[in-house]
């Protein structure tokens, strides 16, 4: 996995993104990536509930599903033009012929990708189409900072204080995941698609093991960041 520049709109906030599918495993995916980002995200799964969170988050890009359960995707991005007239949309859909992808892009859609999708393909059409609009910037310090505890992403390196903790390429990607999203628990699944990218089945413990790792590093002899919520997942937060 490779460091990319990190997007937030141009007053410094998170990007915001709402992802509209009604399948929910797909769109808690999509919606994991983005907060992966840093982008605020929130998903809807059907046309009530999107225009209801279109409202409220006034999103930067919206990722929408041709297919609704009480609309159809071309009409709900005419309901979600007539707030945000400017705001870039993502079709996502299992149908791919031309004639589709035409009607997509009339009914006033940016990008068009179908089903099965790629992930990093998502969030690249999505970083491309936000940089077009005007309202991002790329953040300039490449420093994550929680607590005591800061991360280089350009330099790879580590210091909890003054003291530099040296890492092997999993460790860091792993922390760099807990510090981009610091306080929210993170649940092993979660972790093993962004950090491993795929599913470990059975072996979800290497979860279990490099948090272990991380913690004999980051931790140890100083009050501890790194938290297991029984049941839940992982959560990174400043010390006590």
């Amino acid at each position: 996995m490779t460091a990319t520049d990190t997007l937030v709109r141009s007053d410094g906030s998170p990007l915001r993104a709402l992802v509209v599918d009604d399948e929910p495993q797909l769109a808690d995916l999509v919606s994991m990536a983005l907060r992966y980002e840093g982008w605020q995200v929130r998903s809807a799964g059907d046309g009530a509930a999107a225009v209801k969170a279109a409202h409220e988050l006034r999103p930067d890009v919206v990722v929408l599903d041709v297919m609704l359960p009480d609309v159809d995707g071309l009409t709900l991005l005419r309901r979600l033009r007539e707030e945000a007239p400017d705001v870039p949309v993502l079709f996502l859909t299992a149908k791919d012929s031309v004639e589709d992808r035409v009607a997509g892009i009339r009914a006033g859609g940016d990008d068009y990708v179908t089903k099965p999708f790629s992930l990093e393909e998502v969030i690249a059409r999505l970083r491309g189409l936000v940089r077009r609009t005007g309202v991002v910037a790329r953040r300039e310090d490449p420093r994550l900072v929680v607590g005591d505890l800061t991360m280089d992403e350009e330099a790879h390196e580590v210091f909890r204080g003054q003291d530099e903790v040296v890492l092997t390429a999993t460790e860091f990607e792993l922390l760099r995941l807990f510090m981009r999203n610091p306080r929210k628990v993170l649940s092993k699944a979660h972790i093993l698609d962004r950090v491993w990218n795929y599913d470990f089945g059975g072996q979800a413990n290497v979860v279990e093991l490099y948090v272990s790792y991380l913690r004999k590093k980051v931790d140890a002899g100083r009050s501890p960041m790194i938290h297991t919520v029984r049941g839940v997942g992982y959560v990174l937060k400043p010390a006590a």
